[in-house]
């Protein structure tokens, strides 16, 4: 089997990419700060936060969960989802470590 364009670029590169890529849409964003802001679990009221459709507004959810920065439990009826502090741990330390200061040292680049 030949070699996938994932293998040319580092873990930390196609994890970064997986990360941006989770990320990348408005709605996710919006998603994650409500649950940040909420620092609990929360079930059933992100569909009137966000003012998306329900199957839209699960779509965004089925993104983030699969990526493993939220987790969900079902009570009942509902589904109740929270930020999984372990992989949000680690994609801060990522992207941290990707935006590191950058120094011109009075130079100007361009």
């Amino acid at each position: 089997m030949g070699t996938t364009k994932a293998d040319l670029f580092s873990k930390q590169q196609n994890d970064i990419a997986n990360m941006a890529k989770a990320l990348a849409h408005p709605a996710r964003i919006a998603i994650l700060q409500y649950l940040v802001k909420k620092n609990a679990c929360v079930c059933g009221d992100l569909v009137e936060e966000l003012g998306l459709a329900q199957a839209t507004t699960s779509q965004h959810l089925k993104e983030l969960k699969t990526a493993g920065i939220i987790q969900g439990t079902i009570e009942g009826v509902s589904v109740c989802y929270c930020i999984n502090p372990e992989i949000w741990k680690q994609y801060r330390e990522l992207f941290r470590s990707f935006f590191k200061e950058v120094s011109l040292d009075g130079n100007r680049c361009c």
